[in-house]
């Protein structure tokens, strides 16, 4: 089961830092992805563009964030997520409840990976544009 965090405004470094550093400290949630407008590269000095730290992890955030996808293990952790939204995100926010992260290799990956498809952890798949380095678009953060 997934969650969908779907703010009114585009997030900056320092509120959607805030969001997840929240959230991680909440035991169900199993894997965040944060989705957006993708950020110019570091060289250009853009002000979101920056290392963000998520449960003692660097990260460095390339997005600027419009939505976050959670995935959970039961409903009841939609009400521990409700008041961090409401204390973050005072301008407001929309929640919704379905499946929005792949849980299974597809065809499509198969054909970008080839035989390597394989060596791609079950706990990447779904979390990255399927064309882009997947090294380069996603971080792994152990619990």
């Amino acid at each position: 089961m997934d969650i969908e965090i779907f703010p009114h405004r585009i997030l900056s470094a320092d509120t959607t830092e805030k969001l997840l550093r929240s959230i991680e400290w909440i035991g169900g949630v199993k894997r965040m992805v944060i989705q957006g407008q993708r950020l110019p590269p570091a060289e250009t000095g853009h002000p979101d563009r920056r290392i963000i730290t998520v449960k003692g992890e660097e990260i460095d955030l390339q997005v600027k964030t419009g939505r976050i996808l959670l995935e959970i293990e039961n409903e009841e952790i939609l009400e521990e997520i409700r008041p961090i939204c409401e204390d973050v995100l005072p301008f407001g926010y929309n929640i919704y409840l379905g499946t929005f992260i792949r849980k299974q290799k597809t065809v499509s990956d198969k054909l970008k990976y080839g035989d390597k498809l394989d060596e791609i952890p079950d706990e990447m798949v779904g979390l990255t544009d399927q064309n882009a380095q997947l090294s380069e678009r996603a971080s792994i953060i152990r619990k």
